[in-house]
């Protein structure tokens, strides 16, 4: 199976944020759908391992930045290939708060949603969240991002380490090693071996 066909369909990428006890977290998703108009609902699929996902959970609401074509590599690589369980992902990064006292990151956006949740399933890895849209804007008349753009247009253009290994091809991030475990999940984005490329 080459998950590189998966590249290909039309969906977005966006900064998720949430707050729990006066912390503010965020993450990279690109699962963000508009299920119905009246009322006017999403869902969002948040990987378990996130931190922005138990505080999702715990508090019920959540915002979504949508990022414009001209959101540089470094945007997703500080919410997308670090824990916020480990990392301060507000430290240096410029935002502002909306009515319901989330976050949004406006400087490489073109709109915003903010959302409380009405139901969550389990879909094994991930929650998927079905919330109805409370506000949104917006921000700017940039075209969104899209998954195949980022492939294409601007992961590529990140600098490459020179090291040997593997590197998973949907976050970036490097195993280095000769053999990748068959079992191997990726530390950052939890996909598995199957999405790893080799360094050469």
């Amino acid at each position: 199976m080459n998950t590189k066909a998966l590249y290909k369909l039309t969906y977005g990428l966006f900064v998720l944020s949430a707050n729990q006890d006066g912390r503010d977290n965020a993450c990279i998703v690109n699962t963000i759908v508009q299920v119905t108009s009246s009322p006017v609902r999403i869902t969002v699929a948040v990987n378990k391992e996130n931190l922005t996902h138990d505080m999702i959970a715990a508090t019920g609401v959540f915002n979504a930045t949508i990022l414009s074509k001209n959101a540089p590599f470094d945007v997703f690589r500080h919410f997308g290939m670090q824990s916020g369980k480990s990392a301060d992902k507000m430290s240096g990064i410029d935002y502002r708060r909306t009515e319901n006292g989330l976050a949004i990151f406006p400087k490489h956006a073109t709109a915003y949603i903010c959302a409380k949740v009405i139901s969550a399933t389990d879909i094994g890895t991930h929650t998927l969240f079905l919330a109805d849209v409370t506000d949104c804007d917006d921000l700017s008349d940039d075209e969104p991002v899209t998954y195949a753009y980022y492939q294409s247009s601007i992961k590529v253009s990140a600098p490459k380490p020179n090291v040997k290994g593997w590197r998973c091809t949907v976050c970036g991030y490097i195993y280095e090693g000769d053999e990748l475990p068959p079992d191997y999940i990726c530390p950052i984005c939890k996909h598995g071996a199957e999405v790893f490329e080799r360094i050469v």
